[in-house]
């Protein structure tokens, strides 16, 4: 398994960022696997992948690039640069488009396991790595950011109160089927054959939640190391509804319903707003009656006010068949 060796002082430091690039990677390994793994993310192959696929088609070394470079259990390191905080996807696929050629076909070499194909023995694969995560951003992440940024905010908003309530143990536990705290300062990253890994003392820990559901880490030399994980589920589904039994909706509203569905995670009213699609103002007076119903309760974290279900909020749930969110 991947092993990371993570001091007390480094983990206390860590944070939740967002990556604009991690979502557009996320979103090309989505592209590249060509199924999606609930509904949303299958409305938006449709709607992407004929023009994804063309866009390699009318390029012959585009698509060995793409296999090569994400590779079976390691992904290309130049074609993948670790995103700082608050950094543009500009920027980082600027890194990408900086690397030397020789310097991505070793990158290459390691993810394939091996010897490269003739196409990709040339001297620009970092431009073309470039050009194709650019085209993936214009053309599938973009016109969609709005919402995910919020989505992801969301997400980033109710693991960080999970740490404030419980500290980082129960939180990494949930980043990932393949993620796990140890003790001891070990934190299994994922399931694979990975050498055991220290991380220094001073260095930068950064969790970056992505919209698809899939999960790398990556680094940059001993100074920056990232976990990239799918945010919660329920908050996944860009473009469908966390779907509401008739008879907790026929008990409370289906708009009350929705709203109660959702909080077994804390969320805020900004939050809510964005994964649900109702108003602020509806959401604010059906979370009044929840509130007053004894269904819901406010918490601060921060400068944020999260809502989250009582136990008598819980009950009701779990009654109706639906339970807590993955």
């Amino acid at each position: 398994m991947g092993l990371w060796q993570i001091g007390t002082d480094t983990l206390a430091r860590s944070r939740f960022v967002l990556s604009p690039f991690a979502e557009t990677f996320a979103s090309l390994k989505l592209l590249y696997a060509g199924a999606g793994g609930h509904p949303g993310e299958e409305t938006w192959l449709r709607a992407h992948l004929p023009g994804y696929r063309a866009r390699l088609a009318a390029d012959p070394v585009a698509a060995p690039l793409v296999q090569t470079a994400i590779g079976t259990s390691w992904i290309s390191d130049f074609f993948c640069p670790t995103s700082c905080a608050g950094e543009s996807f500009e920027q980082t696929v600027e890194r990408v488009r900086a690397a030397g050629a020789e310097e991505a076909r070793a990158n290459l070499r390691v993810s394939a396991g091996g010897s490269l194909t003739a196409v990709l023995e040339r001297d620009d694969l970092p431009e073309r790595a470039a050009a194709l995560l650019t085209y993936v951003w214009e053309e599938t992440v973009r016109p969609y950011w709005a919402r995910r940024r919020r989505v992801l905010e969301a997400d980033m908003v109710a693991r960080t109160a999970r740490v404030n309530q419980g500290g980082w143990a129960a939180v990494l536990d949930s980043l990932n089927p393949g993620t796990r705290w140890l003790g001891e300062s070990r934190f299994q990253v994922n399931v694979l054959a990975y050498p055991p890994r220290e991380i220094a003392a001073g260095a930068e820990l950064l969790f970056m939640p992505v919209t698809p559901r899939t999960s790398w880490v990556s680094w940059e030399g001993r100074e920056r190391y990232a976990v990239v994980y799918p945010c919660l589920g329920v908050l996944a589904e860009d473009h469908d509804r966390r779907p509401v039994p008739a008879g907790l909706g026929a008990l409370v509203g289906a708009a009350r319903a929705a709203l109660l569905t959702l909080l077994g995670t804390p969320m805020s009213t900004t939050q809510l707003v964005a994964v649900t699609g109702q108003g602020l103002g509806s959401v604010g007076r059906h979370l009044r009656v929840l509130l007053d119903a004894g269904l819901v309760e406010r918490r601060r974290a921060g400068r944020s006010v999260l809502y989250v279900r009582t136990a008598a909020g819980e009950v009701l749930v779990e009654a109706s068949g639906v339970g807590r969110p993955r």
